[in-house]
Formats: structure tokens, sequence, C-alpha cells
């Protein structure tokens, strides 16, 4: 008999509950809704979760408390935070005291969904994500290469309020993902022991992204395995060579960085990169 994920829900989040339904064949899940911290940590007493989401509009003490609260009763469950609108500060105190995720209303039930079975796929948890410095206008991390990793990453930087227009806002994280991502699968060699180490700045005019991989680097005039090498003759062409390899599904990232930010800056070695989105 297969045992079931348990996963407790914290809050007025009945919406969620419907996504977690087992489907023929599909995952297992032993859902408990709950509307009060206190009974949340009184379930948790009695009970292991492999993973809490909670909203923490129900917590008095503030987001950091919660967090804290249910990490010591039980301190490897996986945590999804599910805020309103919120300082950036918070959104990295919840990185620093390891959250899994944090998504601002409103919020795509999916995305949400998509993330808990991430973190539920996760036998270990060691968390894979190091605050350096903790500023809101200049935050920089250490983060294992595990795709997994970059996917929370990228989350939590959705959810910081920069003063961006939306769509401005959802372009530079979507050319930072898929840079991050060559940087895991490349550079780190999906290695969870190697590290990336990421930065963002924010300025009055620009938001930059620094990425730096522990790889050797590459040739930018030799990307077989990208589309923006793909001769105009073949436009699928990096496709074959993944395939081939072994690789994931993808060789985007470098294509899509150029469409949607500003300016793609590498260091020689090409192990380093700087995203920059102008706000003006």
């Amino acid at each position: 008999m297969i045992k079931p994920d348990r996963i407790l829900l914290l809050g007025h989040l009945g919406e969620l509950a419907g996504v977690f339904e087992t489907t023929a064949g599909g995952p297992v899940y032993a859902v408990e809704p709950t509307l009060s911290v206190e009974g949340a940590l009184e379930r948790m007493a009695v009970r292991h979760f492999d993973l809490v989401i909670a909203d923490t509009e129900l917590a008095p003490g503030g987001t950091t408390d919660l967090l804290r609260s249910l990490l010591a009763m039980q301190p490897k469950v996986k945590v999804i935070l599910l805020s309103g609108q919120v300082a950036p500060e918070e959104v990295i105190e919840a990185m620093n005291e390891h959250a899994f995720s944090y998504f601002l209303r409103p919020f795509d039930i999916v995305a949400v969904r998509d993330m808990a079975q991430k973190a539920l796929e996760i036998p270990e948890w060691d968390d894979g994500l190091e605050v350096l410095s903790a500023d809101p206008n200049y935050l920089t991390l250490l983060m294992r290469c595990r795709l997994t990793t970059a996917e929370r990453l990228y989350q939590f930087l959705l959810a910081m309020k920069s003063g961006m227009r939306d769509e401005e806002k959802a372009q530079i994280a979507a050319a930072f993902r898929e840079m991050l991502l060559n940087a895991i699968e490349h550079g780190g060699k999906l290695n969870p022991n190697e590290r990336v180490r990421v930065s963002r700045i924010r300025t009055k005019r620009a938001l930059v992204y620094h990425i730096q991989d522990p790889g050797q680097g590459f040739n930018r005039d030799n990307l077989p395995h990208a589309a923006v090498s793909n001769p105009e003759t073949d436009p699928l062409a990096h496709l074959k060579v993944r395939a081939r390899e072994g690789m994931r599904a993808g060789g985007f990232g470098l294509l899509v960085a150029k469409e949607l930010v500003d300016e793609v800056i590498y260091n020689q070695r090409g192990n380093e990169v700087i995203l920059i989105k102008h706000l003006d």
C-alpha cells in the first residue's frame, strides 16, 4: 500500500484542496485543513506532515514567527507561504528561514500545486539556498545546482515587490530563470554539491542580475546545443544535438534572454553573465 503524502493546509484555502484530489494511477495525498496556527501546531504535534501550505494572514506574529513555529514542530517539513503584498525584506527573510516557496495573491492555483509536487518529490530536505546579503537592493545568494532550487528561487524573486510593471517584472524573471537553468545544467553539471552564486541589484534606473557558475565556461561561438546557434534552414537543429547528448529539452535560454532584457553581458571565460533591464 502506498503511503500518502500528508499535506496541511493552514488558512481559508478551500480552493487548493481540490487540486490535490487523487486521480487513477496518480499521486496519493492526505490533505488536512485547519483555520488557525494553534490548530496547525496541535496537528503537527501528533502527526508527521510532508508539506504545509500556509496563509500568512493568519499569523498575528508575522511570517517569520509562523515559519519558525512550524519548523520548530517538524524541522524537515517543507513550507509554502501564501500572502498578500509584502515588503521584499519579508520574502528574503522567508528564504533565510528555509521556506520552500512564497506566492503572492492572487496566486495561480496550478502554479502552487506544481510547486507543492516539487516539494513532495524531494526525499531529503536540505534547503539549498543560502542568503549572503539580504539587502533588497543588493541580494546575493548561493544555491545548490538542482533544477528544483532554481524554480524555487525564481518564485521567491517573483514575490519580491520591485516597483516595476507586471509585464516588465515577468520578462526579466523569465530571462533570469532561463540563464540560471543554463548555469546549473552546463556550469554546475546538475551536481548538488556545486553551487551557483546569484546577485540581484536594484538601482534607480535598472534591475540587474549577476549569475556565476562553477564551470569552466564556454565558447559562445560554438553552441550547437543552443537555439541561438541554429542555422536559418534548420531552426530546431539544437534539439537534435540535445537529444543525442541526453540533455533535457530546451536550449532557448540565451535566445529568450536576449529578447526579454536590454543587455546580456558575459565575462571572457563564459561562466558569469549579467542581465540588465533598464527601467526608464
